[in-house]
């Protein structure tokens, strides 16, 4: 049954199969182009070697420069600002530790009504911290020692200030709540 199938088949194409002879020259032309083809995979052979081999090298370099940073690190922002002022350092940890734990408290008495009232004060704090960051940065710089280090100095407390004043706030808008629950169950 098979045998027939294929039988029906050449049948079918009789007369349509390519069966003459190629041009004078062919087994030449082939050869070359594939001797062309050849030379061609060889220099592309050489190229990806090359390529590899870059690759490596600069994969080692790279690992190297981090390992070098991550082993020998350049003075951070505050070390260098502690050479330039050692008093700074223990002003900032004092305020810095004083501002976070406020900030936990803040946040411990967090409720729908005060959730708009915490997010804006972060948002505050965060612009306070990069205008900070600034001040480090002009200190570095070599700006008036003097004027920058007052400003830092009035930055924390600025901070403080607000963190204090949203307490109250909170504490207010709690007490406000309660005085309107008591009203509605009595």
């Amino acid at each position: 049954m098979e045998n027939d199938h294929i039988e029906n088949l050449f049948r079918e194409l009789k007369g349509s199969f390519d069966i003459e002879e190629p041009m004078d020259g062919h087994r030449q032309r082939f050869l070359s182009k594939l001797e062309a083809s050849s030379a061609a995979a060889t220099r592309t052979k050489k190229t990806g070697i090359w390529w590899k081999s870059l690759s490596i090298a600069a994969t080692l370099l790279l690992l190297f420069s981090i390992g070098f940073n991550f082993f020998n690190p350049s003075p951070s922002l505050r070390q260098k600002v502690s050479n330039i002022s050692p008093e700074i350092t223990n002003t900032e940890y004092y305020f810095a530790s004083l501002i976070e734990e406020q900030v936990k408290i803040m946040q411990s008495k967090s409720t729908p009504e005060t959730q708009k009232l915490i997010a804006d004060t972060m948002t505050q704090l965060r612009t306070l911290d990069a205008d900070y960051k600034k001040m480090e940065q002009d200190l570095l710089n070599g700006g008036n020692s003097k004027l920058i280090l007052s400003a830092m100095i009035t930055n924390f407390q600025t901070r403080i200030g607000l963190l204090n004043e949203v307490l109250e706030q909170i504490k207010e808008i709690k007490t406000l709540k309660n005085y309107k629950n008591e009203n509605i169950t009595a």
